[in-house]
C-alpha cells in the first residue's frame, strides 16, 4: 500500500479499533482445514524474497528480477503454466524494464474454465530507505514478501491438485510502490483482450496477526458481498471489517483497484496490517525476523478452501453491492 500509510500507522497505534463480526454469514460448525502450507515452507520463500541479496526488490532493478526468476521456477515445478508466451508481462507504463509474473492453472470444467479468478500480490518494494545502524536496505518482508509468499503457496496447491473448475491466474505485480503500475498495466491489457474476469483477490501485508476476532480483514468491505461469501465458504468468520480501512480508503490503495476500475467486478484485498500491529511500514526494520510464519501459514491454509469454493461455485456468487 502506498507510502502515506507509514505516517498514519504511527498515529493509529495509539488508538485501537475493532473489526465487525459477520456472525450471520458463517456456519457455527467450523470447516476442517487441511494444513497444506507449512510455516517452514512459507519461511523459506519469504526469507529468500526479503533477503539482503535482493536489495529491496525495487522495480527495474536486478533484485526484483532475481525474485521473478525464483517465482517462475516454483511455478514451473508445480504445474503452473505461463498465461502469456512466457511468465513475463512487461510493463509499458514504467520507464525501466520490469515485469509482472503471470501464471495460470486452467479450470477443469469445460464451461467454467472460460471464467477467471485472479489471485495476486505485489512482489516489488522500495529498495532502500533511511539508514538505521548502517542498514539502508528496505527488505519488505511484510510489504509484500508476505503476500507474495501466500500467492506462491496458492499456486503450488492448485498447480498440483487441479481442483479448480474456473481458471486461476496467479499474478505477482511489479511497480505497485510506483503507483499501482503493474496491476494497472495488466488490468487494462486483459480488458482489451476480452478477459472473462469473475473476481480478483489480492493479498497484502499478512505477515503479523491482528489482536481481533477475525483472522484477516477485507478492503472495500461494503463494496461487495465478498466477505460474506468467504466467511460462508470457510464456515466461520475469517474475514472482517476494519473501520480504518474504510477511513483511509484502502480499497483504492492496492493492486485490486485497477481490476475493479477496468472490469467493475468484485476486486478486493485481504490484509492483516491494522495500523496497530506493525510499526515498520517502509522501514529498514521490515525484516524476516519480524514475521510470524505460523500466522501466515494459518491465513494461507484457511484461504485455500475458500479460493477453491470461489473457483468451483456453479454461478458467480460474489457480486457487487447495489445501493
Amino acid at each position: 500500500m502506498k507510502k502515506y500509510l507509514f505516517a498514519l500507522s504511527l498515529v493509529a497505534i495509539a488508538c485501537k479499533s475493532t473489526t465487525t463480526t459477520v456472525t450471520e454469514t458463517a456456519s457455527k460448525a467450523e470447516v476442517s482445514v487441511e494444513k497444506v502450507a507449512s510455516a517452514s515452507s512459507v519461511e523459506k520463500n519469504l526469507s529468500f524474497l526479503a533477503s539482503d541479496k535482493l536489495n529491496g526488490r525495487e522495480a527495474g532493478t536486478e533484485g526484483i528480477n532475481t525474485a521473478s526468476s525464483y517465482i517462475e521456477n516454483i511455478f514451473k515445478k508445480n504445474g503452473v503454466k505461463p498465461y502469456f508466451e512466457t511468465y513475463h508481462d512487461t510493463l509499458t507504463n514504467f520507464d525501466k524494464p520490469t515485469y509482472n509474473v503471470v501464471g495460470m492453472v486452467e479450470g477443469n470444467d469445460p464451461q467454467l474454465k472460460n471464467e477467471f479468478v485472479v489471485i495476486g500480490a505485489h512482489y516489488d518494494h522500495i529498495g532502500t530507505a533511511k539508514a538505521v545502524e548502517g542498514d539502508e536496505i528496505a527488505n519488505g518482508a511484510n510489504d509484500n514478501a508476505s503476500g507474495t509468499s501466500a500467492v506462491i503457496e496458492f499456486a503450488k496447491y492448485f498447480g498440483t491438485h487441479k481442483t479448480n473448475k474456473r481458471s486461476l491466474l496467479f499474478v505477482l505485480f511489479s511497480a505497485e510502490e510506483k503507483g499501482l503500475l503493474g496491476s494497472e498495466h495488466l488490468a487494462e491489457k486483459l480488458k482489451s483482450q476480452d478477459f472473462n474476469l469473475y473476481t480478483m483477490i489480492n493479498f497484502e501485508m499478512i505477515g503479523v496477526p491482528m489482536q481481533r476476532e477475525e483472522l484477516t480483514y477485507l478492503t472495500g468491505y461494503k463494496e461487495s458481498n465478498m466477505a460474506e461469501k468467504m466467511n460462508a465458504y470457510a464456515g466461520k468468520n475469517i474475514v472482517g471489517f476494519l473501520p480504518k480501512a474504510g477511513e483511509y480508503n484502502l480499497f483504492k490503495r492496492s493492486d485490486n483497484y485497477p481490476f475493479y476500475e477496468a472490469f467493475k467486478v468484485p476486486a478486493q484485498t485481504i490484509c492483516t496490517f491494522d495500523f496497530e500491529n506493525y510499526p515498520y511500514y517502509h522501514h529498514v526494520d521490515d525484516e524476516i525476523s519480524e514475521m510470524d510464519f505460523e500466522h501466515m501459514a494459518k491465513v494461507i491454509n484457511e484461504m485455500i478452501p475458500v479460493l477453491e469454493k470461489i473457483s468451483n461455485a456453479p454461478t458467480k456468487e460474489i457480486k457487487m453491492n447495489t445501493l
